[in-house]
């Protein structure tokens, strides 16, 4: 039944009327897909109110007005290049129409009584309106659009096609049974799933919020329901439970030389709870830079060494996997190996034998280490840093290298709690948010890239007092299209000035020429290292005290607060400067001043994604709520922890979704494809 009743729905966007191939491709790429249901998914912007229907004597220039005429005659244009005029009138006067596409005069034969609707002008004394957006007989008026949708367009796709789609798609649509609770529908005054969509495809009123927002809710509960599914098909599934004695942690803290914050103490509690239940683990690990995340977790895969089993930690970078593995050799009390792609005979097939038959409890490491030959005796921990630089099947394939095993995702990129809910809420989520002592503060300042000579002089000064300093810029070569200066060119400038002592890293070097550049920084060879985003993660330099990024206002706030947090790890006052062009608009000013006042990673967060909304929040989009079509940040913030909450009540009182509202919750989970939902249910 779930499948007949959305089958018109289902239809491919071809099957509409008035599209032929051509247009059906297009169309499919504009709204995301190629069935109508993505093109009523494709939700108008705006809306052009055209009921303003003066006559002639009345209309004033300006405005968008819809005028009832009559075609009075044609003037001829004394040149080619000179634009058709069509003279009209009412009772009350006349006007005329501005044509720059002869064509067009077959809309207005001598005498025929039409609608017209477009903007008004006055040239020449006279009041005109150039090529208007309608033109129909008023023996169809009935059919005008007096409130005009604003959807949008790409090119190809012009307002009347998108229209005829929507109607189109509007005429398709099945009576589908409600799905959301009829008090929320009252207490809201939320129209019904169909009713919505008729009030912004096709409005004879222009619309107030609730249509877009019960839609919204809609794709929000769907999302919140397939979440709410995984996690309860999660604590079914088998784990094991892992408890120890504390011994290993005992002298890792010992070694440490610090007492835990109250931040680590919590996450390592809920970390503790879930290893000791009988379900499998799946956490993500938030922190702030510098809030002690990496302890966090050697403290717990010493949990799973305590009680007999191996644990792993997987890096995106051999940077930050070789820097893991030297502070876990300071700490942990057990063997400790790294394995890299750089790893190889017979150090590699040590490491691997060592894996494989147990001896060797905790392992660091890039990909290299859920490779198909690698095999362990019996891992219990997975833990993965940066987890948003894997993919889903790249996790999966780390935890499948043991049986049962439990998963531990970390982040050093606070994610906004509209994130949270929307991206992540599969996960049981853990929080830090203090830092552990001795965290230096950061001085943020904001500089004009027309006071350079300013900045180099003081790092020259810096640089005198033993300061070292990390310089980024946001390219590698010059631009023509982007006018920022390259890291090359920056680097031969800073060369010419500072001699030897400044060296360069990016990513477009040779793996081995980088990380020299980055070796010879860290260990104090170099005083300045100019380089790209490649320091992001994975450098700890202590006496690097100085950061300098240019063009700041290109970055993305999470990622200039992730670059800031590369100094302040030393004893040594360290400072921010963020180099920015002379003329910037209010919102990057806005970013750039929140990230002076503030050294708060998840305020920087929230705020960040406010500003220009999350897109592929912690990758390359920049805009918009990522997986989502009809929920909208900024909009519909309020409206998730409301969804979260009705969609783990629901399951609790109905979990095999078996009611008369479980029964359309099916086809809502139907609706918006949430498939890993609709498997859980049949699997109940």
């Amino acid at each position: 039944m779930t499948l007949e009743i959305l089958e018109p729905l289902r239809a491919p966007i071809s099957s509409l009327p008035g599209l032929g191939p051509k247009l059906s491709a297009l169309l499919a790429r504009l709204v995301g897909g190629e069935t109508v249901r993505d093109v009523l998914f494709h939700l108008p912007v705006d809306f052009l109110d055209r009921r303003a229907a003066p006559k002639i004597r009345d209309a004033k220039p300006g405005m968008i007005a819809t005028l009832r005429i009559e075609v009075i005659r044609h003037e001829v244009p004394a040149k080619k290049t000179q634009p058709h005029r069509v003279v009209i009138g009412d009772e009350t006067g006349f006007a005329e129409v501005v044509l720059f596409h002869a064509a067009r005069l077959v809309q207005f034969p001598i005498g025929a009584k039409l609608v017209v609707s477009g903007k008004l002008e006055e040239f020449g004394g006279r009041l005109v309106m150039a090529h208007p957006d309608y033109v129909v007989s008023q023996l169809q008026e009935r059919d005008f659009p007096w409130i005009e949708p604003v959807w949008p367009l790409s090119a190809g796709v012009v307002p009347r096609v998108m229209r005829r789609a929507a109607l189109g798609g509007l005429a398709r649509l099945p009576e589908l049974p409600e799905w959301q609770d009829a008090s929320v529908l009252r207490k809201r005054k939320w129209p019904g799933f169909g009713e919505a969509l008729r009030a912004l495809h096709a409005p004879v009123e222009v619309p107030d919020d609730r249509p877009g927002e019960r839609l919204a809710y809609d794709e929000l509960l769907a999302r919140h329901l397939a979440f709410a599914m995984v996690r309860a098909r999660r604590r079914k599934r088998p784990g094991r439970v892992l408890t120890g004695d504390g011994r290993l942690r005992a002298e890792a803290l010992k070694r440490f030389g610090h007492a835990l914050t109250s931040g680590q103490l919590q996450a390592l509690g809920e970390i503790d709870a879930d290893l000791a239940a009988p379900h499998q683990m799946l956490r993500l690990l938030q922190g702030d830079v510098g809030a002690g995340k990496t302890l966090v977790a050697l403290l717990a895969m010493l949990r799973a060494v305590e009680a007999g089993a191996q644990a792993a930690l997987l890096a995106p970078t051999e940077i930050l996997a070789k820097q893991h593995y030297a502070n876990f050799q300071k700490l942990c009390p057990v063997p400790v190996a790294l394995l890299t792609g750089n790893v190889k005979g017979a150090e590699r097939r040590r490491i691997m034998a060592a894996m494989a038959d147990g001896t060797l409890p905790i392992v660091i490491g890039t990909h290299a280490i859920f490779q198909k030959e690698v095999e362990f005796r019996d891992l219990a921990l997975a833990v993965i840093d940066e987890q948003h630089r894997f993919g889903v099947d790249q996790r999966l394939a780390l935890s499948a290298k043991g049986a049962a095993t439990d998963l531990l995702v970390m982040t050093a990129t606070p994610i906004p709690r509209t994130l949270l809910l929307t991206h992540w809420a599969e996960m049981e989520v853990s929080r830090i948010t203090d830092k552990p002592a001795g965290r230096q503060r950061i001085t943020t300042t904001l500089h004009k890239l027309t006071d350079l000579a300013k900045v180099l002089d003081a790092i020259a000064r810096a640089i005198a007092a033993g300061g070292r300093v990390y310089w980024v810029c946001p390219l590698v070569v010059e631009s023509e299209v982007l006018d920022l200066t390259a890291t090359e060119v920056r680097f031969a400038q800073l060369r010419e000035r500072f001699g030897d002592t400044v060296t360069l890293a990016h990513g477009q070097q040779d793996a081995a020429v980088r990380d020299k550049a980055l070796f010879d920084f860290a260990a104090g060879h170099c005083k300045i290292l100019v380089a790209t985003t490649v320091i992001e993660v994975g450098m700890d330099v202590r006496e690097a005290n100085i950061m300098v990024i240019e063009h700041a206002e290109r970055f993305g706030l999470a990622q200039l607060h992730q670059l800031r947090g590369r100094v302040g790890r030393g004893i040594a006052k360290s400072y921010c400067l963020l180099l920015h062009d002379n003329k910037i608009g209010v919102t990057a000013r806005k970013r750039l001043a929140l990230l002076r006042d503030t050294e708060d990673g998840f305020v920087i967060a929230d705020e960040d994604f406010r500003l220009r909304g999350s897109g592929d929040y912690l990758g390359t989009r920049q805009s918009g709520l990522p997986g989502y079509r009809l929920a909208d940040a900024e909009k519909h913030e309020g409206l998730l922890p409301m969804a979260r909450q009705d969609a783990v009540l629901l399951l609790q009182r109905d979990p095999k979704l078996e009611s008369e509202r479980g029964r359309a919750v099916r086809v809502l989970l139907n609706l918006f494809d949430q498939r890993d939902a609709i498997l859980t249910v049949r699997a109940g």
